[in-house]
């Protein structure tokens, strides 16, 4: 076809490429068609011409299903790159856990679809945010304990510490606006933002801890109110019981009844605070236009005497009195009231939108909140006395004299001397905690305005506290918990944990005293923000691309600042209070550590161990190896690791916590996604991990078993850390099997040699592949076993069993000989050739675990009769210079006897059936192109060769079997054949003559001939 130039002005649309729909012929549009709406419509419009790429699109990023009839699935890469054929059944879909189907999906699924469950109540920033957070905030400190604080710290030290409380929360909201910005936030509130940002570590101590402390604040602000009721009640000479009773009675009846409102449900709640918010609002103006007004004779007595400015320099300055006279004492009193911006963040799983709405209506709370603090303090502080009787007889007459007249109030005609001097003054702002209700124009509003403030920010934590630990109950991050986490109705209402919240704040309500109350929260609250703080920086520290919140107005230096105040905050309001709320987080953090839940929520700790890791192995690049920190780094051969568990268990007795171990896995097959799943499987590290194995998994596809292992051979590992020992199973009925597999099982030792690895094989008694048959296509090769010699030869089979075991569940468990306690038994080591010392490294690796600890090390080594002992002492000392500990060595001159005919016989029967039949008829270059053609034969040349080698492991077997039968392991030095020497068939002879027939497992080890050991210190 002829391509027309750019400059013709072609019209793309007239060349799209597209299949024709001919009988016989492919018909893409039916294999893809559940595609139609992604590829054939929307990748048509945007790109302009016809493909299966799909534009961008929600669905497919979205985690959540979609309840439009037909959802988007993005197409998959193998559907994008490969020839499609008809008969074939890739995986039509990924990223999605959804229905993975076509368009006949069932018409009850399309119901389902078509109607999505009802929407449940959402609110947007202000409703849902900023009033609900300022109206926590306005809490019982507002009304009830700022003029008195005012009185204790005065004003310049009072807006000190509603300032610096302004910071610590203000910094605390921009890392809560940057953490609840960066991507999509759920319900959970500041649990969801701690455990999804820093992990589920501190995330769940924190959330336990947070939750905790909004059950004890509803108690607070329940006492309060409470406090209130009863000074009315005794204004009017109505007493239940007594003041503390009274306060208790009362609390429980309003807890009770804001229990029912929250249980009600979120519209009901939200509908109260906005009421609540209006009340506040009335009660603000009723107290500003009560300091307006001119003083009556009843507030003057009470210490009231409009805006002067000597009462305003008076309060400016300190005046401590009692045991919480302190900067601190009112700094812990006061915090609390400042603790409520979380409320908005808290209910994030009802909000419309959280990312907006939690960053504006928590920032404006709080600026709006703290203006309103620095107000009332310096108006409070103008326009009221610290001091006053509040009887009206207490006036100066014209005519009486000032001059033993004590108090601001002389200067106003008003005497309060003898009050003041008996410390028995009811009035002024430092006895009266009703001051405001007094200044106030019409005490009523002010008195309905704490009723607003502390029923609304009880209802407020009342509804927090159980959002959060449903939260938490549903990630089953501890246990005996999740019974509270059932949710019910359309906003799916933690009915269970409101009725926990009810039972803990009851129990404090019992205390009826608001200032033992605040102090225990604000610890608490402190450390929750703490953690804020500090989940901010580290997200913006580790520089994970995952780190990209939309609101960009913070600075993780100032949230390290923020988390460092808190911290040091915390210990000076009361350090053993301090020291209980982070000994419970470290309690909860060694508990999750130690359990390790299954979450992964792409936390900023998993970010952090990334770039440790990653600098630590860049590290390594700088400094050269040494042999005095060699370390035995294993690539062990296992196909699946749950089909060898005996070769991961030895391998792990002398790598855990020791170096690296890598389980490897080739999976014999042409490429497709289903095969390279199979051989990437999660289930393969999972069972590691459920084993308590230490190690990585690595699984290639490959078309033979040699070319894979020699992918992992030279790519596996980063740097230096790197294996440099292969360990596999020895090859049982290899003579059965085919040549070809023999031959390359040896090419596989041969290329290890190649790439400088030791190499270390393992051969038990007992199969060493447990695997059940439909996995025994992975790795045939590794150990063979009788029933499943041919698979190599079956790549069309193997392929099939491929697919059929992806969805295969874990197997379970068994226990090794590796596994077991070996008692006192002995590891016997057979140093016949010098490889570097690897041979003698392994043995004493095992013997530092404890369950090899009491086994006895025997060293033996090949030597003459005549000079036995001089050649045990020399070996001896060599050891002991090694410091390896072993003090066993024999000298085992009968190594180089003869073997027994007997032996010899079976090992030529054993050689016979791989012998290249020598035709004297035959011209030489006959022989010689057949020889090339099955180099795995034998010759006589080579047996001749060989043959002193060949007699060498018959007789080696023998010692073995006359002095290890009763070892718990046998360690033996493996020979090496020579390439172009020694065939690879006769190599395998050697192989497994020298461990046929013996009881114990045998380890033959070889070095890379380069020394692992050395006695110098440097």
């Amino acid at each position: 076809m002829e391509v027309p130039a750019a400059s013709d002005g072609v019209d793309l649309a007239a060349y799209r490429a597209r299949l024709p729909a001919a009988a016989g012929e492919f018909d893409e549009s039916g294999f893809y068609g559940c595609y139609d709406n992604v590829a054939s419509v929307g990748s048509d419009a945007l790109s302009g011409y016809n493909t299966l790429d799909a534009p961008p699109h929600y669905d497919f990023y979205a985690n959540t299903a979609s309840f439009r009839p037909h959802r988007r699935f993005r197409p998959s890469l193998f559907q994008l790159h490969t020839e499609p054929e008809v008969d074939s059944g890739p995986p039509l879909y990924e990223e999605t856990t959804g229905q993975m189907g076509g368009g006949d999906s069932s018409e009850e699924d399309e119901e389902e679809q078509k109607e999505p469950p009802p929407e449940p109540t959402r609110f947007g920033w202000v409703q849902g945010v900023m009033i609900r957070c300022m109206l926590n905030i306005w809490g019982v400190i507002l009304y009830l304990r700022l003029p008195w604080i005012t009185a204790q710290a005065g004003i310049g030290l009072t807006w000190v510490i509603i300032l610096l409380s302004s910071c610590i929360t203000g910094i605390t909201g921009l890392s809560t606006s940057a953490i609840a910005t960066n991507g999509k936030v759920k319900g959970g509130g500041t649990y969801f933002l701690i455990s999804r940002s820093l992990g589920p570590e501190l995330g769940g101590s924190i959330g336990l801890i947070f939750a905790f402390a909004n059950a004890v604040a509803v108690a607070m602000h329940t006492v309060g109110f409470a406090e209130t009721v009863t000074e009315l009640m005794s204004e009017s000479g109505a007493v239940m019981v007594d003041r503390t009773n009274d306060i208790r009675i009362i609390g429980i009846i309003t807890v009770t009844c804001l229990l029912g409102i929250s249980m009600a449900g979120m519209a009901w709640e939200s509908k109260a605070q906005v009421l609540f918010f209006l009340v506040i609002m009335v009660s603000f103006a009723s107290y500003i236009v009560g300091t307006i007004i001119p003083a009556s004779a009843q507030k003057q007595a009470k210490g009231f005497f409009s805006y002067k400015a000597d009462i305003f320099t008076s309060n400016f300055v300190p005046g401590w009195r009692g045991p919480e006279g302190s900067f601190f004492g009112m700094f812990s009193i006061f915090f609390p009231s400042a603790t409520g911006i979380l409320a908005g963040a808290n209910i994030s799983g009802d909000l419309k939108n959280p990312t907006v709405a939690i960053p504006r209506g928590t920032l404006s709370a709080i600026f709006w909140t703290t203006i309103s603090y620095l107000i009332i303090s310096a108006t409070i502080g103008s326009c009221v006395v610290r001091d006053a009787s509040g009887l009206l007889n207490d006036t100066l007459s014209p005519s009486s004299s000032s001059e033993g007249c004590v108090g601001l109030a002389c200067q106003y005609g008003w005497d309060f001397t003898d009050c003041i001097n008996n410390k028995t003054c009811s009035y002024g702002i430092s006895n009266y905690y009703q001051a405001m209700s007094m200044v106030s124009a019409f005490a009523p509003l002010v008195t309905a305005g704490i009723f607003g403030a502390t029923l609304s920010s009880a209802l407020a934590c009342l509804v927090s506290a159980p959002k959060v630990f449903q939260c938490l109950c549903k990630d089953k991050l501890y246990p005996l918990i999740g019974f509270f986490g059932k949710g019910y109705g359309k906003n799916d209402e933690p009915l269970r944990s409101y009725l926990l919240t009810y039972v803990i704040a009851s129990c404090f309500i019992l205390i009826a005293e608001l200032n033992s109350i605040a102090p225990i929260i604000s610890n608490f609250f402190l450390c929750s923000y703490a953690l804020i703080n500090f989940s901010c920086f580290h997200a913006s520290v580790t520089n994970s691309p995952g780190w990209r919140p939309s609101f960009r107005f913070y600075s993780k230096w100032l949230s390290l600042l923020g988390s460092v105040c808190c911290v040091v905050i915390m210990f000076l309001l009361n350090w053993w209070a301090a020291l209980i709320a982070f000994g419970i987080v470290f309690f909860l953090l060694g508990y999750t550590l130690y359990k390790k839940p299954a979450v992964n929520w792409g936390s900023s700790v998993q970010a952090s161990f990334y770039n440790m890791a990653l600098n630590q192995c860049v590290g390594l690049n700088h400094v050269e190896d040494h042999v005095k920190n060699y370390r035995p780094q294993c690539l062990v051969l296992t196909g699946p690791p749950s089909s060898r568990p005996a070769l991961v268990d030895l391998v792990t007795c002398f790598t855990k916590n020791l170096s690296l171990m890598m389980c490897g896995n080739v999976v014999i097959a042409s490429s497709s996604p289903s095969v390279v799943e199979e051989a990437s499987r999660d289930s393969n590290v999972s069972w590691l991990n459920q084993r308590k194995v230490k190690s990585f998994y690595s699984g290639v596809v490959a078309p033979e078993l040699r070319s894979g292992v020699n992918m992992l051979l030279q790519g596996a590992g980063l740097g230096r850390m790197k294996p440099n020992v292969l360990v596999m199973g020895f090859k049982n009925y290899w003579d059965r099997d085919t040549p070809h597999a023999a031959h390359s099982y040896i090419g596989i030792l041969h290329d290890a040699f190649d790439l400088q690895y030791g190499v270390c094989l393992l051969r038990m008694k007992e199969e060493l592949d447990v695997s059940p048959s439909a996995h025994s296509h992975v790795n045939a090769g590794f150990c063979g076993r009788q029933e499943n010699l041919n698979i190599l030869s079956a790549p069309s089979h193997i392929q099939k069993r491929c697919s059929a075991s992806v969805a295969t569940e874990p197997e379970t468990q068994p226990r090794t000989v590796f596994q077991k306690k070996q008692g006192k038994k002995t590891i016997d080591v057979y140093w016949l050739s010098d490889d570097g010392g690897l041979t003698l490294l392994l043995p004493y690796l095992l013997t530092r675990r404890k369950r090899w600890a009491k086994c006895k090390v025997r060293v033996f080594v090949g030597g003459e009769a005549d000079k036995k002992e001089e050649q045990k002492e020399e070996v001896l000392a060599l050891i002991k210079k090694f410091r390896l500990g072993f003090h066993d060595v024999e000298v085992l001159p009968d190594i180089y006897q003869k073997p027994r005919p007997e032996n010899v016989h079976r090992f030529e029967d054993m050689v016979g059936r791989f012998r290249l039949d020598s035709n004297p008829k035959q011209d030489s270059d006959s022989a010689a192109s057949r020889q090339q053609e099955e180099s795995w034969k034998i010759t006589d040349n080579d047996l001749e060769r060989n043959q002193a080698k060949s007699l060498r492991q018959i007789r080696l077997n023998e010692v073995l079997q006359d002095y290890s039968r009763e070892a718990a392991l046998i360690v033996i030095t493996m020979p090496v054949g020579r390439r172009g020497v020694c065939p690879n068939t006769l190599y395998l002879m050697w192989l497994d003559f020298l461990s046929r027939d013996l009881g114990p497992p045998v380890l033959l080890v070889r070095g890379n001939q380069e020394n692992v050991l050395t006695f110098y210190c440097q």
